[in-house]
Order: structure tokens, then C-alpha cells, then sequence
């Protein structure tokens, strides 16, 4: 854990790498043979090429270069893959009897739509060219995967304090800061088109005037007490950071002096919580305003060593080793139930065929 994110939590990253909700279609897994149409077998059951060429469209729709030549082998191979790695975590939850039930499933597909209308939901199902069905096929999948993986793997993860202490020692290097950091948050709105905005409200400015009335509508949203990370995620243009609430992470001051001069001088009157007023952002080659933004000073850390006792310490570290003990253990896992379960990966020895030939 570098020290500069001791106060926010790191995101969990996965040691399995599967396919995610955002794909939204489903497997077909039927029992037969191998054929031009069958991509590869787990077990006997079938990944059929139409469902690689599912989440091939949707991982490359939208980009301006499209994979040619090798990469698109290399992608499609990679994607066959997570679903090969799907589909036996799938059979293994058949085994344990930890397939997600209907009800789970509705309970979770509620929680997605809530932030949207009816309309918008629909509407971006829709965009991506998928079903309710096949929207709720994948959530099962995706909730079978971690009532499998919860049971198997994270629930054994066990840091004893002693771990903390130990790895503390070791890297006491690590929590002293050589500089402030500042904590920062912002909501960006931009007059320039820019088709991939995607926020809650799905709201993008459409002009100069429209975004300095928007961001008028924020800061006074704001200034009446709404909460600044849910103004992010329903309004800022901002796609890096909008599902987020906006959170820009740690900014060490020697960086924070090197960034426009506007916002370095609201930032620095802040204090922590308190956020700037509407800052227009310039473009330093032709001095012309692109966007504006406001920034929050969520918090700030002085220089110094970071003392054992900081609970914010003991909690990064406990982050950092169950996320490693996590990545670790999944992998294993994963790599065992493979090698328990039959898999046929005919596009792979079909991509071997075709360079022993020499085409």
C-alpha cells in the first residue's frame, strides 16, 4: 500500500479474471460434439463461437482502431478463455449447490436499476443490444462466481495482527510521507462533444452557455447541502473518475504545484471538506476554456512517518495483505479446478493448425 492512499480503500482486484456484468450476454452450453460452430468444450458442455463473437462486438464497438491481424485472435483466444474459466466455475457451483436463485437474482438486478427510470434502464439496454433475459443470465453467473469464491477462498483469508505488525517493520519506508498529500475530489463539465460521457443522468452540456448553467445547478446543489460524490456521479463528464464520486485520489503537493494555477490557489485556501468555487480549466497551448470544474479537499495528509498505531495504517496493511493472500489463493484455486475438469480448446489448436501450415 503506498502511503499516499492510506485513506482510501483500494479497490479489490480479482485473481480470477472473468467476464463482467457490463458484457450482459449469455453462455450457450449444450452437450454434443465439437464442430466448426464450438469453440471449445468444458466437461462436454459447449462454448459456441456466437458467444465469443458476443463479447468480441462488445469489447471492440466504440473504439476508433479496431484489432487487425494477430490481435484479433490474440483477443478472441483471451476472451474464449475467461469464458472456458466461467463455465468451470459454473460446474463446480452446481457441485457445491451454490447456484444463485431467482430471488437473488432480482434483488440484485433492483439494486442496479435503482440509481436509473424505468426508461433510462431500458434505454441502456438498448445501447448495449441485450435482453432483460440476458442481462439477468449474466447476474447469475456473476453471483454464482462469488457465492463460490466466497465459500472456497475468502472466507479462509485470515490477517492476524501479528501479520500487520510484521509487514509494518518490514516497510516502515513505506508510511513516511516526504511531502503533503491532498485528498482530492472534483465534478468536470465540458462544452465539447464528447459521446462517451456516462453518468447516472446520463446529463452532458451541450454548449458554453448550457455547461455554465450546469455547473451552476451543482454548485448550488452543493452549497444546499447535497453530497458532493453523488453530484459527481450524476452530473460530472468526467469519465475517469464520475463512478466514483469523483474521487481523484492522493495528489502529493510537489504535483499540485505543477497544475494550472487557478486550482492550485482554490485548493490550497481549502480546508479538509470544504470545496472550491467554479474554476474554468484552460487549455495551456491556446488559452482557451475547455471546461469547469469544482474541487473538494476531502483531506490532507502532512509529512512525516505514519505511526503503527494510526489506525488508518493497520487497516491499509490489512487491505494490501488480504488483497495479495486473495489474488494468491483464487489463482490457485482456479488452476486446480482446471486441472480436475476436461477442457477441449479447439480455437486454440486451431490457431496451431494454421501456422504449422504456413498460412
Amino acid at each position: 500500500m503506498k502511503p499516499e492512499r492510506l485513506a482510501a480503500r483500494p479497490a479489490r482486484t480479482m485473481g480470477i479474471v472473468l467476464l463482467s456484468v457490463s458484457s450482459l450476454v449469455s453462455l450457450g452450453c449444450r452437450e454434443g460434439r465439437g464442430g466448426s460452430d464450438v469453440m471449445a468444450k468444458v466437461d462436454g458442455r459447449q462454448i459456441f463461437r456466437a458467444d465469443v463473437d458476443k463479447y468480441y462486438q462488445n469489447q471492440t464497438s466504440g473504439s476508433e482502431q479496431q484489432p487487425s491481424g494477430e490481435q484479433v485472435s490474440t483477443l478472441r483466444l483471451n476472451i474464449l478463455d475467461q469464458l472456458i474459466e466461467t463455465e468451470i466455475l459454473m460446474r463446480r457451483a452446481e457441485k457445491l449447490g451454490l447456484l444463485a436463485t431467482d430471488e437473488e437474482v432480482e434483488r440484485k438486478l433492483t439494486e442496479i436499476k435503482s440509481p436509473y427510470t424505468q426508461e433510462q434502464f431500458d434505454q441502456r439496454l438498448k445501447d448495449k443490444k441485450i435482453s432483460l433475459e440476458d442481462f439477468k443470465q449474466d447476474l447469475r453467473r456473476s453471483l454464482t462466481r462469488e457465492k463460490v469464491l466466497n465459500k472456497e477462498v475468502t472466507s479462509k483469508i485470515n490477517i492476524t495482527d501479528q501479520d500487520i505488525t510484521n509487514y509494518y517493520n518490514q516497510h516502515r519506508a513505506e508510511f513516511n510521507l516526504i511531502e503533503p498529500q491532498y485528498h482530492l475530489a472534483h465534478i468536470f463539465v465540458t462544452p465539447l462533444p464528447n459521446p462517451q460521457v456516462r453518468n447516472l443522468q446520463n446529463s452532458k452540456a451541450q454548449n458554453e452557455a448550457d455547461a455554465r448553467k450546469k455547473m451552476q445547478m451543482i454548485l448550488n446543489r452543493l452549497d444546499s447541502g447535497e453530497d458532493f460524490a453523488t453530484l459527481a456521479m450524476n452530473y460530472s463528464e468526467d469519465t475517469d473518475t464520475t463512478s466514483n464520486g469523483g474521487d481523484l485520489g492522493f495528489t502529493p503537493e510537489s504535483a499540485l504545484n505543477n497544475t494550472d494555477a487557478a486550482t492550485r490557489e482554490a485548493v490550497m485556501r481549502l480546508k479538509p471538506g470544504q470545496y472550491t468555487a467554479i474554476i474554468p480549466v484552460m487549455n495551456p497551448a491556446t488559452k482557451q476554456v475547455y471546461g469547469y470544474r469544482i474541487v473538494k479537499l476531502v483531506a490532507k495528509e502532512p509529512a512525516g512517518q505514519r505511526a503503527f498505531n494510526d489506525p488508518r495504517v493497520q487497516q491499509a496493511i490489512r487491505e494490501q495483505l488480504r488483497d495479495r493472500r486473495e489474488q494468491l489463493l483464487k489463482a490457485a484455486y482456479y488452476e486446480t479446478l482446471r486441472g480436475q475438469a476436461k477442457v477441449e480448446n479447439f480455437y486454440a489448436q486451431e490457431i496451431l493448425d494454421k501456422a504449422g501450415a504456413g498460412k
